[in-house]
């Protein structure tokens, strides 16, 4: 009788097994998320063999998700992944990578990875020393553009990953590079809505290249030095009035309120005049709107792209008539550029946002910061 139970227990046993859902392997590991403590556009999970990264926002209003597998050479040849799961699988660290966008160089440089880069579109916009070096040694090709990379030479080249950079997620070439084998992770960083959560996808790249340790190490650093600033510049008593932007035909564009660019202004302690105005994108506005609010504005930030009063006064006789161009107290980041002429702003502010404020801090409270000079800012002349 005994027997005859135990059979059954048994049976009964084998049954439930053989019915119970398979788990997939995630699921059966512990897995530990990376600290990101302001981006919004991805997250990382480390597990014990590989990491998952997932990418939320690439573009505005992305209304797909991103995920990839990052993984080893060694462990991807033991380990399966569900077909149709991953948007990618990655081998890293990295050995041979191609950016697409200025904003990606100083991940690399900071990183000391610099050398895997192999490939670039507008190579003549890159302004870091050390990759300009390896520009002119032939060590990096030139792509042609972003919305049309040269994918015959960049097949050619043959990298373990291209980090792409669209603004609605239909690039042909990306598509192109993806069908010949070659892995395409998109990078959102742009998207981002504060200054440090831009600067905190250095954190990518440290995943893509086994250097999470690093990266944290540097974002935190920058981190302080930008807080520590914010702090500086909170208590002082005299807020300067501050313009932004220029006229372009009959349109003068300027940051809305919500902006990465405002949030620096409100950092630095200005009265930033549109500081109130929500919107996505540049305002757009007219030349009366703005004379009528900022005439009397002591100082003017970021007047678009021209380098020159000449340049400003010549692009439209109306920019003479506020108080911040006949004082001449307008700073522009245009006329700090690299070898090939491209803009360092550009390329490296979204990184170290931590000086981009420092710069303004010094310009409209010169009484803070003593001995720091201004990195990216120049009055112009």
């Amino acid at each position: 009788m005994k027997s005859k139970l135990f059979l059954l227990l048994l049976l009964a046993i084998c049954f439930n097994c053989k019915n119970e859902p398979k788990q997939h392997i995630e699921e059966l590991e512990t897995s530990q998320e990376l600290l990101v403590k302001y981006a919004e556009g991805f997250s990382i999970k480390i597990h014990k063999n590989y990491k998952v990264i997932t990418i939320e926002k690439p573009w505005p209003n992305a209304d797909k998700t991103f995920k990839y597998v990052l993984i080893s050479k060694e462990n991807a040849a033991k380990t399966s992944f569900m077909t149709g799961e991953y948007d990618g699988i990655i081998i890293n660290p990295i050995q041979r990578i191609v950016v697409t966008s200025t904003t990606h160089i100083p991940a690399l440089e900071l990183l000391d990875v610099e050398q895997t880069l192999i490939g670039f579109p507008g190579t003549d916009y890159i302004s870091s020393e050390k990759i300009r070096a390896q520009i002119n040694n032939g060590n990096i090709r030139e792509l042609g553009k972003n919305e049309g990379l040269n994918t015959e030479i960049l097949l050619e080249l043959n990298p373990d990953l291209v980090v792409g950079f669209g603004i609605d997620g239909n690039n042909r070439s990306l598509e192109t590079i993806k069908k010949a084998g070659i892995p395409v992770i998109f990078n959102g960083d742009w998207v981002e809505r504060s200054p440090l959560a831009k600067a905190e996808w250095i954190k990518f790249f440290g995943a893509l290249y086994n250097k999470e340790h690093k990266a944290d190490s540097i974002f935190n650093s920058i981190e302080k030095d930008y807080l520590e600033s914010k702090q500086l510049a909170k208590n002082v008593k005299d807020r300067p009035t501050v313009l932004s932007g220029a006229m372009h035909s009959d349109i003068w564009y300027l940051p809305n309120g919500t902006s990465t660019e405002a949030q620096l202004f409100k950092d630095a302690n200005v009265n930033y005049l549109w500081q109130d105005a929500n919107g996505v994108g540049s305002l757009k506005l007219n030349f009366e709107s703005v004379f009528v609010k900022a005439k009397s504005a002591d100082i003017w930030l970021s007047p678009s792209n021209y380098s020159s009063l000449e340049a400003l006064e010549n692009g439209n006789n109306n920019h003479t008539l506020f108080d911040a161009f006949k004082s001449k107290n307008i700073y522009s980041f245009t006329n700090t550029t690299g070898a090939s002429g491209g803009v360092l702003y550009y390329e490296l502010g979204m990184t170290r946002p931590d000086l981009v404020l420092k710069d303004l801090i010094k310009i409209c409270h010169p009484e803070l910061l003593a001995h720091y000079k201004p990195f990216f800012f120049k009055r112009l002349d």
